[in-house]
């Protein structure tokens, strides 16, 4: 029982740590990505700590753009400051390297989105948005008559976002 208890408080500081590694507000998709494709702890294990750590105020939501995104409170970070060495340096090296390795990727689900809404009968409102350091580059909202553009339109933003604003920067500036 008590190395349940030690596992516990190990997983939970393991997802304080990847939070504060990151430096960014991520989703909790994001978060659980980490986690299962590092095998740290199973998908429904992690939601419950998620959970825990939530009510305990050692993480929590905020509200960027109208997306929930998790982050360590002060709370949070005091624990992992006084507890840090109960995290196995195996794990912290895994999760240094993994955040190391895919920060772009990251930052760019971070800083990108793409969404659709149905306007009415005939028509879709896409919206199209790049952020960058809390500044928005670009927001834009298109008028789509099919759901097959506004999933289009979705899809080559997220591919392709840096030479799309590239380009409409040019279009609007060139003479």
């Amino acid at each position: 029982m008590f190395d349940d208890t030690l596992e516990l408080a190990e997983n939970k500081l393991l997802l304080i740590y990847i939070l504060k590694q990151i430096k960014l507000p991520v989703s909790k998709n994001q978060l659980t990505e980490i986690v299962l494709k590092n095998n740290f702890i199973n998908y429904f294990t992690l939601q419950e700590y998620i959970s825990e750590l939530i009510s305990a105020n050692f993480i929590s939501y905020n509200d960027i753009d109208g997306k929930h995104r998790l982050t360590v409170t002060s709370k949070g970070d005091k624990v992992l400051n006084m507890f840090s060495n109960r995290v196995s340096e195996t794990k912290k090296t895994l999760i240094d390297t993994y955040i190391k390795s895919n920060i772009i990727n990251i930052r760019k689900e971070i800083s990108l989105t793409a969404n659709y809404t149905l306007a009415n009968n005939d028509s879709f409102t896409v919206n199209l948005k790049a952020t960058e350091n809390e500044i928005t580059l670009i927001d834009l909202k298109l008028n789509v008559v099919s759901n097959k553009q506004a999933r289009d339109l979705c899809s080559k933003w997220k591919n392709n976002s840096s030479e799309l604003y590239t380009k409409i920067i040019n279009i609007l500036i060139d003479d």
